[in-house]
C-alpha cells in the first residue's frame, strides 16, 4: 500500500499479513481524496477513523496536512501498526485509541469535520452507524460523515445521505449535516 498523495506521497504502509483487515485499495482511496479535495480545507479539520485497521486512510488525512486524526480499531495489534508507522514516518497529530466503535460513540463528547468508517463488510450493526454519528453529533455543523460498505448496504432515504460513490467493489456514501452542494 502506497501514500497517495501529500506530504507522505509514495510512502508504503507494510502492515503484517496476519491483520485481519480489509485495506481500502489505492484506486478507491484515490477516488475518495479527489471528491474531499473539492469540498474540504484540510489544514482545518480533525478527522475521526472509525475501524482504522491499516491506517491507510488516517495517514492518507495526515499526509494532506489535517490539523489531527483520532484512529480507532477495537484489535490491538492493528492499534499497535498503526502507531509503529506513526513514528517511523514522524507523524505527531495522530491519536490512537484501542476501543470498540459502538461504545465510543455511545459516550462520544467532542465533534470532528470528518468522520470516516470502514467497517468489517459483514458487522452485524453496520447500518446503524450513520444514525449513531448524527444522533451523537459527531460531526461538526458542517462535517462530513463518509462510510465504506459492500453494495449490499443502501443509504439514500437516509436523512442525511449526500452522494454514494463506487469504485469496483469499495462502496462510499457521504453524509452531511448540511446538504448544500
Amino acid at each position: 500500500m502506497r501514500i497517495i498523495a501529500g506530504t507522505l506521497r509514495g510512502r508504503r504502509l507494510n502492515p503484517p499479513a496476519n491483520l485481519p483487515v480489509r485495506p481500502t485499495t489505492d484506486m478507491a482511496r484515490e477516488g475518495l481524496f479527489n471528491i474531499l479535495n473539492n469540498y474540504v480545507d484540510f489544514d482545518e479539520c480533525a478527522v475521526l477513523d472509525l475501524f482504522a485497521g491499516t491506517g491507510a486512510i488516517s495517514f492518507e488525512f495526515i499526509s494532506r496536512d489535517v490539523r489531527e486524526v483520532t484512529s480507532i480499531d477495537i484489535n490491538a495489534q492493528c492499534t499497535d501498526y498503526i502507531k509503529q508507522e506513526a513514528a517511523r514516518l514522524a507523524v505527531r497529530n495522530l491519536h490512537v485509541v484501542r476501543a470498540d466503535v459502538f461504545d465510543l460513540l455511545k459516550r462520544a463528547n467532542r465533534r470532528f469535520d470528518i468522520v470516516f468508517a470502514d467497517p468489517p463488510y459483514a458487522l452485524e450493526g453496520l447500518g446503524t452507524l450513520p444514525d449513531l454519528v448524527f444522533g451523537k453529533e459527531v460531526l461538526t455543523d458542517d462535517g462530513i460523515f463518509i462510510l465504506e460498505h459492500p453494495r449490499e448496504f443502501q443509504f439514500e432515504d437516509h436523512p442525511h445521505f449526500w452522494q454514494h460513490r463506487a469504485y469496483g467493489k469499495v462502496n462510499f456514501t457521504f453524509f452531511a449535516n448540511q446538504l448544500d452542494e
